[in-house]
């Protein structure tokens, strides 16, 4: 792709002018939220991002919120001369790189209920709360027509389209497809931190999911017994969850009887990892 010209802005006030200004020319505004040190899942949601708007905001802000006390905020991963690279390669306009983004006496946080409660929500009670105040703040900010998020983290898709479709806010949320390395292991920022062998065994995180599917393929609809085959390939040093929702709105299923996703997060080392798969059409 074509680089373009691309402006850095850090100021949250210019920010805003700046698209308003867009919006008053007629111009459709697209938006790729992001905590940095981007990949090529990061790059692969500017590229769906890209047709289909005028012009295409990117932000990189490691937000505190979303981190409970134990996490990692510290040690995330950060690389901005590496990550403006690739931004102007996939066509951004204005990367957005707030020192602060929450400004003093913030003290308004956004819940969506039910959705939040399960799967990475259970063992991070706060964390879905900081996802989608931060969102929530950068829509405000950005005022984008279109925004587009990863599939990798489908429960957040799931609880910022709720979110949005709750508050009325004008943004069509699209969804990117999940990207894989070369050994089937989700891309994640925090595939770094991974030793040899923990990238291994990390790979038998999607085996888990593929197992499963593979099953379902053959006929297997019990849920149950669909997690206990998966739990079998799985080899992690801890297990967060290994579960079957429905793909709609994530409710837990004893039975396969409508469309679903399989779902895992594990711990290798320190290093947690997650991944999801949607699970073959049960009606054809």
């Amino acid at each position: 792709m074509m680089a373009r010209q691309m402006e850095t802005i850090v100021d949250p006030r210019a920010l805003q002018q700046q698209v308003l200004e867009w919006r008053a020319q007629g111009l459709r505004v697209g938006f790729v939220p992001t905590m940095g040190f981007l990949h090529a899942g990061h790059t692969s949601l500017m590229d769906v991002a890209r047709p289909l708007c005028d012009r295409l905001v990117v932000s990189i802000f490691v937000n505190p919120l979303q981190f409970a006390p134990d996490e990692d905020l510290d040690r995330y991963p950060r690389d901005p001369v590496g990550d403006a690279a690739k931004c102007v390669a996939h066509g951004t306009d204005v990367l957005f790189m707030p020192e602060a983004l929450y400004p003093p006496g913030h003290v308004t946080r956004v819940r969506v209920s039910g959705l939040t409660e399960g799967l990475c929500g259970a063992d991070r009670p706060t964390h879905f709360e900081g996802v989608t105040t931060v969102v929530a703040r950068l829509f405000g900010l950005v005022q984008p027509h279109v925004a587009v998020f990863g599939e990798k983290d489908y429960q957040q898709l799931a609880i910022i389209r709720r979110m949005t479709h709750d508050l009325a806010l004008p943004v069509e949320v699209v969804g990117g497809a999940l990207v894989r390395d070369s050994d089937g292991v989700a891309l994640s920022s925090r595939n770094k931190y991974l030793s040899p062998d923990q990238r291994r065994r990390a790979r038998t995180l999607s085996g888990s999911l593929l197992a499963i599917i593979a099953a379902v393929e053959a006929g297997e609809r019990d849920v149950p017994t669909l997690l206990a085959l998966g739990r079998s390939v799985l080899d992690a040093d801890l297990v967060d969850y290994l579960d079957i929702r429905a793909a709609d709105d994530l409710a837990p299923l004893t039975r396969l009887d409508r469309a679903a996703r399989a779902f895992g997060a594990a711990k290798y080392g320190q290093t947690r990892l997650i991944d999801n798969m949607a699970l073959p059409d049960i009606s054809a």
